[in-house]
């Protein structure tokens, strides 16, 4: 198969596998990926995926790469605060949430961060589809929860200041209710007194 071909059978992919490749061609030989890249054709993300090397890479491109080289994942922790607005500052890297075991995978595309929770921690994100693209990012409620979750020593009210979060943002546009409910399905005392905790600290932030 010629580049161009390849090209154009793989468009709609950002990040695309081996296994997506043999699909349009069966005999297709690894060591064309090879050449492609010493061309400055493509770009190895991570092992077995690939993106062509003039792709933009803006904001939305990174977070449905995100989901894509390490699954099932969704957005979340300080990336997905920084997508919401509650935080101020910009992230450096992608972090997300997978069942698998916690990897950090340092790209040519950026950094990007899993960490892993058991299954039935794994929901609280919605299915975003922005300039034809799709990917999971947690909601408000659960970025943050999955983020004290998987701090266990944040619990003052110095730990909770040090995230920074908009109070007026987090009073405008969370569901303080959704908050709580899914604060219960973890079914854990200490976090739920953590989350109510910083509902009190974020009221009078």
């Amino acid at each position: 198969m010629r580049y161009l071909e390849f090209r154009k059978a793989l468009k709609k992919f950002n990040a695309f596998s081996i296994q997506e490749i043999r699909k349009i061609d069966p005999n297709f030989h690894r060591r064309r990926l090879n050449e492609w890249q010493a061309k400055g054709y493509l770009k190895k993300v991570v092992k077995g995926f690939y993106v062509f090397s003039d792709i933009e890479l803006t904001e939305n491109v990174l977070f449905e790469i995100a989901n894509r080289i390490y699954k099932p994942s969704y957005i979340s922790l300080e990336t997905a605060l920084a997508y919401h607005g509650l935080i101020p500052e910009a992230v450096y890297g992608m972090t997300s949430i997978s069942t698998r075991k916690t990897h950090w995978f340092k790209t040519p595309l950026g950094s990007f961060r899993y960490r892993t929770v058991r299954s039935k921690y794994f929901f609280g994100y919605d299915i975003i589809q922005k300039e034809s693209r799709c990917f999971k990012m947690a909601s408000m409620e659960k970025a943050l929860l999955d983020y004290l979750y998987l701090s266990p020593d944040f619990q003052a009210e110095k730990d909770f200041a040090s995230l920074r979060i908009n109070p007026k943002i987090w009073s405008k546009k969370t569901n303080e209710r959704k908050f709580r409910k899914f604060a219960n399905r973890f079914a854990q005392k200490t976090l739920l007194l953590r989350a109510e905790a910083f509902v009190r600290f974020i009221k009078h932030a």
